[in-house]
């Protein structure tokens, strides 16, 4: 692994450790170093209102502006657009616990940064520039561990949870549709929290197949129903609410066994049907 600044990639450090070795501001996203001609970029999967996902070995990267659209000329989004020809190294760092720091290594560019819509921090929708960022030699080796990445997700199921159906109608409706893809002995595809709760809360206690009531109740005495991708993930499916339904275990599986075209016109019709209603 190459070792910059004394650090390797999967070490994990703190703010001021950080603040200290690349002698940059001590908060955002993306910290700009003159003296190190360096910028530092955070990806926060615990805490930050951006929506950073892995595709494979890129990261898409949400540029820098909490509030209203995103500009390319803005500040450190600037630096890291001209940055194949400005000579700036660009470091990489993912927080998955609360003030930890794991240092990636070094990114580049790795496509022309594009634009999608995301919420902004009072909810809004908004124009932001995503930078598609790939790891730069033996930097690309190093994967966290699994446990590490489940309980950052596990934390975003949880506010799912506690969000009123109106907000998390508005996040699942504008989270970005192609789902996070790590690859590593077996492809994991990690569906979007919000999406999946919407699902759930969507079907109110129904399989949206058999249009039974849930089986049981979960411990929280919630219906217990599971999400299903109609066109799966796997297929290029998206991870969106127009695709996403929600069913007892037995359908679920019986989905995954046969995927019968009858049932999945059905779920597609299903989900249209839903969208169609909630929008008046």
């Amino acid at each position: 692994m190459t070792n910059w600044y004394g650090l390797t990639p999967g070490d994990t450090i703190y703010n001021d450790q950080l603040r200290a070795i690349f002698q940059c501001s001590p908060q955002g996203g993306m910290r700009r170093s003159l003296k190190k001609n360096a910028l530092v970029l955070i990806s926060n999967h615990v805490e930050s209102t951006y929506d950073d996902r892995w595709i494979n070995d890129v990261l898409h990267y949400t540029g820098m502006g909490m509030k209203d659209d995103q500009s390319l000329e803005f500040m450190q989004n600037k630096t890291l657009n001209e940055s194949k020809t400005n000579g700036v190294d660009l470091f990489l760092f993912e927080v998955y616990k609360e003030k930890q720091y794991t240092y990636r290594g070094r990114v580049e560019l790795a496509q022309t940064p594009y634009q999608e819509e995301q919420l902004d921090e009072n909810k809004n929708v908004r124009k932001v520039w995503i930078f598609p960022l790939r790891l730069i030699g033996e930097d690309r080796y190093y994967h966290p561990a699994e446990i590490v990445v489940q309980e950052a997700k596990a934390v975003h199921e949880r506010k799912a949870k506690r969000m009123s159906m109106d907000d998390l109608k508005q996040r699942a409706k504008h989270a970005r549709k192609t789902s996070s893809r790590r690859e590593g002995t077996v492809t994991t595809y990690d569906r979007d929290p919000y999406v999946t709760e919407y699902a759930k809360r969507r079907a109110n206690g129904k399989c949206q197949l058999c249009e039974q009531p849930a089986p049981f109740k979960n411990k929280k005495n919630e219906p217990y129903l599971e999400t299903h991708h109609v066109q799966w993930l796997a297929r290029g499916g998206e991870d969106s609410i127009e695709n996403t339904v929600a069913l007892c275990p037995n359908c679920h599986k019986k989905m995954h066994v046969l995927d019968l075209p009858t049932d999945v016109a059905k779920l597609t019709s299903k989900a249209r049907e839903e969208i169609l209603h909630e929008a008046g």
